[in-house]
């Protein structure tokens, strides 16, 4: 009785193993299929490669700097009693910007005045005792005129008044063209001396941005060529503008320095950080868009697709711009690419040589 039970148990302890096993080969056999299944699944896109035009960009940095920009300062010293505008105001050429105190200047030309009169007086006497009864410089001889101009003192006292005068307007700070103003760090009140610079004008009506382009570059830049100016603090904005110099000279670095002006309808500041793009077109070009190029072996390789298959070839990238790459098989990897070929465009990241790829 006891054997026949303990027979039973053992029959039904190996039944269940062997449902068990069964059921977890089943189970391997199910993952193993699927992971198979999953392996084949690369979907990809597609293009057939064309000869085109390929519009080649050469992308540079720089920094705009306005075309005319002063630096104004007073021609005398005093204290400021007024400050029309401020930081950032635009103004009118012959607009006032700021005045000095001008009462000791007022003075000194009312003095220069006095001993103006004094000098001409003195002339006149001069003059009477050599039998000339009038100052007019035509009726007398100008040897005589002159030395008695210079005995007397009216020389000198002609040229005090008229540097009276220009003193006196020099208490007065006036924009010499139309602009902006900026660097004002003087408030009413304060001193200011002669030859300090008050405040900068920046006509902002055009700017300048110089850039530097490689040597094997300038054959492909010239005077007055279109370039683009796309601001790094609004990426979505270009501007447009031309190439205004080039400067004929390489310098220890290989790089050669080119100017470019751009004309202002808003948004533009001086300094502004900006991106120059300089675009040229090279005719019958097979382009591709820069997705469609990989890295394998750390060489720039593409897949052609054939029959459901992706085989890579080696290219080299001739050109690029935003978007694409002007390309050509790779010279020394014995690769070949023509128009008409069919590549993979996208999915391509994970490809390996002759991977069955699907179109999707």
């Amino acid at each position: 009785m006891t054997s026949n039970r303990l027979a039973r148990f053992l029959a039904g302890a190996l039944l269940l193993g062997l449902v068990a096993c069964s059921g977890a080969q089943t189970k391997e056999t199910d993952s193993a299929d699927k992971r198979a299944y999953l392996k084949q699944e690369n979907p990809v896109q597609v293009l057939v490669l064309k000869k085109e035009p390929f519009e080649k960009e050469l992308v540079n940095n720089g920094k705009l700097v306005a075309v005319r920009k002063s630096d104004l300062q007073f021609q005398v010293s005093e204290q400021l009693i007024k400050l029309a505008v401020k930081n950032g105001d635009h103004v009118k050429a012959g607009q006032l910007i700021a005045s000095l105190k001008p009462f000791s200047y007022q003075q000194k030309l009312e003095n220069a005045r006095i001993e103006l009169d004094k000098a001409r007086m003195a002339l006149s006497s001069r003059l009477m005792g050599r039998g000339y009864k009038t100052l007019d410089t035509t009726q007398i001889p100008s040897v005589i005129y002159h030395t008695q101009a210079i005995q007397s003192g009216y020389e000198s006292a002609l040229r005090d008044l008229k540097i009276a005068d220009f003193n006196l307007q020099s208490t007065r700070l006036v924009a010499p063209f139309n602009g902006i103003v900026a660097n004002i760090n003087k408030n009413q009140y304060d001193q200011v001396n002669a030859g300090d610079t008050f405040c900068t004008l920046i006509d902002n009506s055009e700017f300048e941005v110089e850039f530097s382009v490689v040597e094997n570059e300038i054959n492909d830049i010239e005077i007055g060529e279109d370039v683009q100016i796309v601001p790094f603090a609004n990426s979505s904005q270009t501007y447009h503008g031309r190439i205004s110099e080039i400067n004929p000279v390489i310098d220890e670095d290989g790089l050669i320095q080119v100017k470019a002006r751009v004309k202002n309808p808003g948004g533009l500041m001086e300094g502004m950080n900006v991106k120059v793009l300089v675009e040229k077109e090279i005719p019958n070009q097979l382009v591709v868009p820069k997705s469609a190029v990989v890295l394998r072996q750390n060489q720039e390789v593409l897949f052609k697709y054939t029959k459901g298959k992706a085989f890579w070839t080696y290219v080299k990238t001739v050109a690029e711009n935003s978007n694409s790459y002007s390309v050509i098989a790779h010279p020394d990897k014995g690769g070949t690419l023509a128009a008409g070929d069919t590549i993979i465009i996208s999915g391509n990241l994970n490809l390996a040589h002759e991977s069955e790829v699907e179109i999707k």
